[in-house]
């Protein structure tokens, strides 16, 4: 294993931000997962929210 000195580690992770690929993409699809997740937690459990008298 080499050793790379900080300067090295920090120009490629500039040149690799730089190069964005999925990343947005990546983002959208986690934000409507999360969304979509609470949204049917929400239509199961309010079901256990109801009083049978």
């Amino acid at each position: 294993m080499e050793h790379n000195p900080a300067s090295a580690w920090l120009t490629e992770a500039a040149s690799a931000a730089q190069q964005q690929g999925p990343g947005n993409l990546l983002r959208v699809v986690l934000l409507v997962m999360i969304v979509g997740c609470a949204l049917t937690a929400w239509f199961l459990l309010r079901g256990y929210k109801r009083k049978d008298d």
